[in-house]
């Protein structure tokens, strides 16, 4: 089949989550009709949603191809699955520990993974991500960016020389295209707006000097000899809501997780039994006799 490299290179844990996918839910679903059958290998319906979890669990390793291809390529791997899994079966390796062990692990980790889904989904509202966003806002100190052009050369020599020619009124950013070896060039030299910490220290010293319009001297950093014009200077604009809003759903959502696991933690009762307890403080064993009156 198109997929038996595929198959043998895949995991154990993924050929029994798949195959419990479209063996076990069949009947589940049959009345779904946002997810039809598409397909059905020894009996056993694979569903539309099927399509999406096999994706999910081999999709770094399927080549590049069209969607009409992939799709092709995920059912054969779904009917692959369920009929090696059948033949699994009839060989009752469903009854060797080693399997029974896998299984109740992939059992409680996609268990898990549900939970925190659920729980991170229903954190997501509105009010949540707004809170966050106002609480962060605040805290947000002023913070000054610059707009610069530079020239990159790879002497001294060569920076004044352009110097001269800025001085004489070349134009900066044509001169950036023609002179700058920094892979801005072609966009005459243009950095965009920047903060002081996002450049090297001799660069930044002296851009965040400069006024708007003003041009350097040759600045040395490790990267060459560079010449420097501000094209503008502000205050650093705060992000909108809309412009973070992936930011924050994904902040909320992991908190409410680890709000979760902290606490289920703090109430489990977990024992190791890998290494020896800790011992106890002595002092504690044999307290000290209470101060004669």
């Amino acid at each position: 089949m198109a997929c038996s490299r595929l198959i043998v290179s895949c995991s154990l844990g993924a050929l029994m989550i798949a195959a419990s996918l479209c063996a076990g839910a069949a009947t589940l679903r049959a009345d779904d009709a946002n997810n039809p059958v598409v397909a059905r290998a020894n009996g056993v319906d694979i569903h539309e949603s099927d399509l999406a979890f096999a994706e999910e669990e081999i999709g770094g390793n399927m080549p590049q191809m069209g969607p009409d291809q992939k799709r092709d390529y995920l059912i054969t791997y779904l009917a692959d699955v369920i009929v090696l899994s059948q033949a699994a079966e009839q060989r009752k390796l469903a009854d060797n520990p080693d399997v029974q062990r896998r299984l109740a692990f992939d059992h409680n980790r996609v268990l898990m993974e549900a939970l925190l889904l659920q729980v991170g989904k229903a954190a997501v509202t509105d009010d949540a991500m707004h809170k966050v966003y106002e609480d962060a806002t605040k805290q947000m100190q002023p913070e000054q960016e610059v707009h610069a052009r530079h020239i990159l050369v790879p002497t001294e020599d060569e920076a004044k020389a352009i110097e001269d020619q800025l001085k004489k009124g070349a134009d900066f950013a044509a001169l950036a295209k023609e002179k700058s070896k920094d892979p801005g060039a072609a966009d005459g030299g243009d950095l965009g707006y920047f903060t002081k910490d996002q450049m090297v220290p001799e660069f930044a010293e002296v851009a965040f000097k400069l006024d708007k319009g003003q041009i350097s001297d040759p600045v040395h950093t490790q990267f060459g000899w560079h010449i420097i014009k501000v094209e503008d200077k502000r205050t650093k604009p705060t992000p909108t809501y809309d412009q973070v809003k992936t930011q924050l759903e994904n902040y909320v959502a992991h908190r409410a997780q680890a709000e979760l696991v902290d606490s289920l933690r703090k109430t489990a009762q977990i024992e190791r039994l890998d290494k020896p307890a800790a011992t106890p403080d002595p002092s504690l064993l044999n307290p000290a006799p209470p101060a004669k009156k």
